[in-house]
């Protein structure tokens, strides 16, 4: 039966009015301090007829950044600027859920605090430019992440949810997509790790398991989604299975019954030609939207 774009639906306790989900679209549009401000809330505002927006990828943390002008959602003053957001969002009948990210070694020291270099789980530097507020400038080499560094991580993406939840937000989407941080351990071209978090499959997803363990524990299962993009290069991405670590991945995060998990076909900003992938086969794995 063919289904109506413009009927209900629902993920997980989140309950749409259409069928139409806005993508996150990065805009580098915040005020100082990573704040977001009035031209902020009349982007989301003008959009607010759609089903469902997610958010533009938004930091967890300092040291989460990677681009100039990103609104964070980690300070008092983030989570006020974006009550003002999900307010209007909701004063016209939408709902929004905002995109936790950790860039990872996609990033640069002029970029993070005290000019310190990206963290990664691996020190691979990516081919490829930062996006600076100094123009474009080479990536560095990143710094690889201490094994007792991680719970830190996951407590970011605690803190980072817990604030979205302050601001209002009807849930959040883990970003583990495009060639950033939870990307970076998944896929084996960017994680040469040899402890229990490199490796095997059960090794590689093991912090994106204990982030949405995390985020689940505050947020509650129903609010929480999960991007990933199989065979996505962009930012200098591949892995030598994708079709047996992506699997692996849907079939792990059934365990916490969430509201969706959002996948990206193909690849995206001409970082290169995509791997072949049986989206399908994935899609059947997944229990839930």
């Amino acid at each position: 039966m063919a289904l109506d774009l413009f009927s209900p639906a629902s993920l997980g306790s989140i309950a749409l009015k259409n069928r139409m989900v806005m993508a996150p679209l990065t805009r580098n549009r915040a005020g100082e301090g990573g704040v977001p401000q009035a031209l902020n809330v009349t982007y989301y505002e003008q959009r607010a007829t759609a089903g469902l927006i997610i958010t533009e990828a938004t930091p967890i943390s300092p040291m989460a950044h990677g681009y100039p002008a990103l609104p964070g959602v980690y300070t008092d003053a983030q989570v006020a600027g974006w009550k003002k957001i999900t307010d209007a969002v909701h004063d016209k009948g939408g709902k929004i859920v905002l995109q936790l990210w950790h860039v990872g070694r996609i990033s640069h020291p002029s970029l993070l605090p005290n000019g310190e270099l990206p963290v990664a789980p691996s020190a691979i530097k990516p081919a490829g430019k930062a996006f600076t507020y100094q123009g474009l400038v080479d990536y560095v080499e990143p710094r690889a992440l201490d094994v007792s560094e991680l719970p830190a991580i996951v407590a970011d993406y605690v803190h980072a949810t817990q604030c979205a939840l302050a601001a209002g937000f009807d849930g959040v989407e883990i970003h583990a997509a495009n060639g950033y941080l939870l990307d970076q351990f998944l896929r084996d071209g960017t994680n040469k790790r040899t402890d229990n978090y490199g490796g095997s499959f059960e090794n590689r997803v093991r912090l994106l398991m204990e982030v949405t363990k995390a985020v689940v524990a505050v947020a509650g299962s129903d609010k929480v989604g999960i991007r990933i993009s199989p065979v996505n290069p962009f930012n200098d991405m591949h892995d030598s299975n994708p079709q047996a670590l992506f699997n692996y991945v849907a079939e792990t995060l059934n365990q916490f019954n969430l509201a969706y998990l959002h996948v990206l076909e193909g690849g995206v900003h001409g970082g290169g030609i995509a791997d072949p992938f049986d989206f399908v086969a994935l899609r059947k794995l997944f229990k839930n939207a």
